[in-house]
């Protein structure tokens, strides 16, 4: 019988571009620009095992520029001490195996005094996040189509 594989929560932030590589072309589009700038307020945790990062996401302590529409009310909830999840990826191959669960698990042991806030496009997405104990708070206009959802965590 062999091993069991041992997943480990790591911060990344230092080697972010390694998770950047992961992600799809237009949420790399989103985050490179702007990273070295970013990487002062931000930082980047993965799950890797046998150093494969499965999953991963970022831990932003101040308005990252894809939410300029909202900086006022984003600046508010971090006012309040949130801090915003973004960018959080699951390897396509890896899904199905509670990674995004683990990780904010993880996330939430990282910063046990804190709260969470995070923007969602995608409504199936909801269910996920109330699951891991997120409450979705509001709705808003992302240019003239596009709504996104607003959920928060409490600690």
């Amino acid at each position: 019988m062999g091993a069991a594989l041992i997943m480990i929560f790591e911060n990344y932030t230092s080697k972010a571009y390694l998770f950047f590589d992961m992600l799809p072309i237009d949420w790399q589009e989103n985050i490179l620009p702007f990273w070295e700038e970013l990487k002062l307020t931000t930082q980047v945790y993965v799950l890797i095992e046998e150093d494969i990062i499965l999953a991963g996401g970022l831990v932003f302590s101040k308005c990252p520029p894809d939410m300029t529409y909202y900086k006022k009310k984003a600046d508010e909830w971090f006012e309040k001490g949130y801090l915003y999840l973004g960018f959080i990826f699951v390897d396509e191959t890896k899904r199905n195996r509670n990674l995004g669960s683990l990780w904010l698990d993880n996330v939430k042991k990282e910063y046990p005094e804190n709260g969470f806030w995070l923007a969602i496009e995608d409504e199936n997405l909801h269910k996920f996040y109330v699951r891991n104990g997120f409450e979705k708070v509001e709705t808003v206009k992302n240019g003239e189509l596009n709504e996104e959802s607003i959920y928060i965590y409490n600690p």
